[in-house]
């Protein structure tokens, strides 16, 4: 049994066709993980607005101004209170269920 890689790299039992063929400099493959002082390092602290808050059930959205993304916020991780519309700094943490704000600071 032959195994061939299509041009997407995946296994395959056909022969790849010649015409989708790519040509790759040896110099462009790295090997492994970049290392860590290769990448960017990331702002641990974010600025966002406040998009929709439930003081009832203590928890809200917080709308990320650079990746625009939607980040979830609970009571607990307020350093004071807050209200749709405010301007906020603020840490993310990865939970089971997805981003958490952590750290959350009104912006005067």
């Amino acid at each position: 049994m032959m195994a061939y890689l299509d041009e997407n790299g995946n296994l395959t039992n056909e022969p790849p066709d010649p015409s989708k063929r790519k040509e790759v400099n040896l110099e462009d493959i790295q090997i492994g993980v970049a290392r860590h002082e290769d990448r960017e390092p990331e702002d641990a602290v974010r600025r966002g607005v406040v998009i929709f808050f439930n003081d009832s059930k203590g928890y809200g959205f917080i709308g990320d101004s650079e990746s625009q993304q939607n980040v979830f916020v609970h009571v607990n991780n307020l350093s004071e209170a807050i209200k749709e519309k405010d301007k906020v700094t603020f840490e993310v943490e990865k939970s089971p269920r997805g981003l958490t704000a952590v750290k959350v600071k009104k912006v005067g």
